[in-house]
């Protein structure tokens, strides 16, 4: 239904992403009700603006680097209060993203989208479970993302039966992609800058659709000779 060539950039390719599902809305008025994609449009932007502005169920991996390789506790190992906006971690004490009061109010969200909830010192110093949490800092700390909630819905998802028939559909659609680089030639460009990519991708994407489109179309009967 839509085509955008973009760079091999990771931003880039969910911008080019968000411009198609806004144009097959314009157009034809098709408004999806899921997106299956890999893990590189699994940021916690993208989910919201999924989520939240286009009512799209992502059916994409999370993007989440939270996972350790220390053997220490990891983001999952501790529960998040929403009533009470902490973390309790596995020894039952919670983390929140303030411990004291301050004169001036200062804001909890950090230039990068994540708030940190941290324990108190003195929690930590005497947790029999510090060498398996915080071994080598004196207080544990936890970042959450202020777009959590549609990770969250990311992580149901990946644990339904739609999701499992998404991952396989999705194989089809990167077919799609071999046939363009492997029937139409389309390995490499040939006309020049991002009009001359855009023309060509067009162009391929067309003649797969037409193809496909002559396969879909029954062929009329012959009239068998006299």
């Amino acid at each position: 239904m839509d085509v955008e060539p973009s760079t091999a950039i990771r931003q880039a390719e969910v911008t080019a992403c968000k411009r198609m599902i806004e144009r097959v809305q314009d157009r034809f008025g098709v408004w999806p009700e899921r997106l299956a994609a890999d893990t590189g449009y699994g940021s916690a932007e993208m989910l919201a603006w999924l989520v939240h502005e286009r009512d799209i169920h992502p059916h994409i991996p999370v993007f989440d680097k939270s996972a350790r390789r220390d053997g220490t506790f990891a983001r999952a190992d501790f529960r998040y209060d929403l009533g009470d906006d902490s973390y309790v971690c596995p020894a039952g004490n919670r983390l929140r993203p303030r411990n004291r009061n301050f004169t001036q109010s200062r804001g909890d969200v950090g230039q990068d989208g994540f708030i940190r909830y941290r324990a108190r010192q003195q929690d930590c110093a005497g947790c029999d479970l510090r060498q398996r949490c915080t071994p080598n800092v004196p207080a544990r700390k936890v970042t959450r993302s202020i777009h959590e909630g549609a990770r969250d819905l990311a992580r149901d998802i990946a644990s339904t039966d739609a999701y499992v028939t998404s991952r396989r559909q999705r194989k089809k659609v990167e077919m799609l992609f071999a046939h363009l680089k492997r029937i139409l030639k389309l390995d490499r460009l040939r006309l020049r800058g991002p009009n001359g990519a855009k023309d060509e991708f067009l162009l391929a994407a067309t003649a797969q659709n037409l193809r496909k489109m002559a396969k879909l179309i029954p062929m009329p009967a012959q009239m068998a000779p006299a």
